[in-house]
């Protein structure tokens, strides 16, 4: 299991995907067959993802050694523990506008002392029943990832603040809202753009912590990672499947032009 505090603790890059449309077994399997990834991360802000495929994505990720995370809006408590309990490895925050938003989350998804998370041992975080409370609380508490997408002006604003609280593992930027809200949309060399993802890099550096984003393309990519960014998404579940049915008649572009 490529578990993502681990990587991120030795300074070792994260390769992960999206899904949020396909939840599939063999999307996960493909996905590990193929190789390199070390994990993904569940979209439930764009997607309606359900408890149940949560549960069934990370049961399938897992089964290729493959960690995960879900990227959730700021909906309420119970949908942040029920996600802890359907067995992904933590949580991202979308949509953040503030440190205190952040200082929130946090609390949403660390037991006492340091937060407010409800106990329950019936999730697959407790061995679904097999751990004491104290075990669990001890173990997610540690073990949890927590991060928080950097995507707002306000976010931004307050990044330092962000990367400064206990329990936040990592701020990923998000480049497409961020360059949105800074006017440059998808100008993914934009100076403007640059200058707000390198106040992120320097803000996590100061606070040692991690920051990561999404690979739009692959000099971004380069250069994010270049920056310190240890944490890259390449690809989503639908985008990907485009692609492939794209690739495929690009192939075959001589039959599929053939007059019928």
């Amino acid at each position: 299991m490529h578990r993502f505090k681990d990587r991120l603790a030795q300074n070792q890059l994260c390769r992960i995907f999206c899904v949020g449309r396909l939840i599939h077994p063999a999307v996960f399997d493909v996905h590990g067959m193929v190789g390199g990834y070390h994990g993904f991360w569940i979209d439930q802000e764009h997607a309606g993802v359900t408890y149940e495929q949560v549960c069934l994505a990370a049961c399938a990720g897992r089964a290729s050694g493959l960690d995960s995370f879900v990227r959730m809006p700021l909906t309420n408590y119970a949908d942040a523990t029920a996600n802890l309990e359907a067995g992904t490895g933590g949580l991202m925050a979308a949509r953040v506008e503030s440190a205190a938003q952040s200082e929130e989350f946090v609390r949403w998804v660390k037991f006492a002392p340091r937060g407010i998370r409800g106990l329950n041992a019936s999730g697959f975080d407790a061995a679904y029943g097999g751990k004491t409370l104290p075990q669990l609380a001890a173990d997610a508490n540690r073990d949890n990832f927590v991060a928080i997408q950097i995507e707002t002006l306000g976010a931004l604003e307050e990044c330092e603040q962000i990367a400064a609280l206990d329990g936040v593992d990592l701020l990923f930027v998000g480049p497409s809202d961020l360059s949105q809200e800074l006017g440059v949309l998808a100008q993914w060399e934009s100076p403007t753009l640059w200058n707000a993802i390198e106040r992120v890099a320097a803000a996590c550096k100061q606070h040692g912590k991690h920051w990561g984003t999404i690979a739009v393309n692959p000099s971004f990519a380069e250069r994010a990672y270049t920056s310190g960014c240890r944490m890259l998404s390449f690809g989503m579940d639908i985008v990907m499947l485009r692609r492939g049915v794209e690739a495929t008649r690009t192939a075959f572009a001589d039959l599929f032009e053939r007059p019928e």
